[in-house]
């Protein structure tokens, strides 16, 4: 090796070296972290955070509402209402659900597919219409607009807890390569119950409205460790879209699958 290319690929080793490190170093910083949940509740997390800097950018202000309890405080409706909505297969799995994935990404691709369809007849209805545009006086009617497809995840608990914990909202494998190392990090550092005594405690429930307690208080004027079967459920639902369906109470769907999920908790198990 000549020493031309000896120079051109020592600091290229150098730089590699030290992106190792890097990666090496953060993934220290991730057990060390965890390994202190295992005693210490987290002051907040990464999502908390965010949310923090866009509430009071937007609005100048803050209202947040959280309370830490334990978990033998929490309804055991709520945490049988959230398994059964969030990840049936909690206590079994060890931070993924293969089979929820394979699902959601059949799912996904079919509404996919299907706003592609959308997307060709409108545009074939609009080069219609400026067909027609030309040959007539008449205003141009409104626009049509495609719906975005809707998406839905595969996510167990855990990993939605990893994502809130330390991540970003972005949508990179970068990003997904990391949650998937912090989610086998919390199995194996921390035991079932701790992570969905975490999870129930900083899950968002509205806008600043973050935890069991806050949500119980905030809905339904009580503590969380005294739901009902049908409220816990109500909760349960509302996980995916929180502050969408805390500005629609009357929402007929949410009570419809509120009522679905009471029927099926007593086939989950608890950790």
């Amino acid at each position: 090796m000549n020493l031309a290319l000896k120079s051109l690929l020592r600091p290229l080793f150098k730089l590699l070296m030290l992106l190792l490190l890097a990666v090496l170093s953060l993934q220290l910083y991730f057990v060390g972290r965890i390994a202190l949940m295992a005693v210490l509740a987290p002051e907040s997390t990464a999502f908390q955070r965010s949310e923090i800097f866009r509430v009071t950018n937007t609005t100048g202000s803050l209202k947040w509402r959280q309370n830490w309890v334990p978990y033998a405080e929490i309804s055991v409706n709520l945490k049988r209402a959230v398994i059964t909505s969030e990840d049936a297969s909690f206590t079994e799995h060890d931070g993924l659900d293969l089979e929820a994935l394979e699902k959601a990404w059949g799912k996904n691709t079919v509404a996919e597919q299907r706003a592609q369809k959308q997307t060709d007849r409108i545009a074939a209805e609009e080069a219609r219409r400026q067909k027609w545009k030309k040959t007539s006086a008449a205003p141009t009617p409104q626009k049509l607009v495609a719906k975005a497809p809707k998406i839905v995840g595969g996510s167990t608990i855990t990993q939605q807890l990893a994502k809130n914990l330390f991540l970003s909202g972005e949508r990179t494998l970068l990003r997904k390569g990391e949650e998937l190392v912090i989610t086998l990090l919390l199995e194996a550092l921390l035991d079932k119950q701790r992570i969905l005594e975490i999870y129930l405690n900083n899950v968002e429930w509205g806008e600043g409205i973050f935890g069991a307690e806050a949500a119980a208080q905030h809905y339904f004027r009580k503590p969380a460790a005294r739901l009902s079967p049908y409220e816990a459920a109500r909760l349960a639902v509302m996980l995916p879209r929180p502050r969408y369906f805390e500005t629609r109470p009357g929402s007929e769907y949410l009570a419809s699958r509120a009522n679905t999920i009471v029927a099926r908790m007593g086939a989950v198990s608890l950790p």
